[in-house]
């Protein structure tokens, strides 16, 4: 699902983003095109390619670009939730603590981490 506007709420973005709703946020000249399009034509389609971070109005060929942090993009692109992201990263991070193991602070942080948790 994808929600397009030129303006939204940092809590309204966060959330969409957390239950696979893409907020794509376009200039205000851009949005009043996609308006004028689908008020001539009804039928008009918008494409939004997330991997190239672009909206395109199909029919005008008119194209925008679009932020989106690429930790939420490779979310967003794999299917990942906050827990999936991590478990697709265990090698790169159990390789870290192994690296890091010994130094001073690490031990506290991660039972700081674990601690927080439950």
């Amino acid at each position: 699902d994808v929600v397009v506007s030129s303006f939204f709420f940092d809590l309204f973005k966060s959330n969409a983003l957390n239950n696979f709703r893409l907020p794509v946020q376009v200039s205000e000249e851009f949005l009043q095109k996609i308006f004028s399009v689908v008020k001539a034509d009804p039928d008009s389609t918008v494409n939004v390619s997330l991997e190239d971070q672009t909206i395109t109005i199909d029919s005008t060929g008119d194209q925008e670009s679009f932020y989106i942090n690429d930790y939420k993009k490779t979310c967003m692109l794999n299917g990942y939730d906050d827990i999936d992201y991590l478990l697709s990263n265990r090698d790169a991070i159990l390789a870290f603590e192994k690296q890091h193991k010994g130094t001073p602070g690490a031990e506290e942080v991660k039972n700081e981490l674990v601690t927080t948790q439950k």
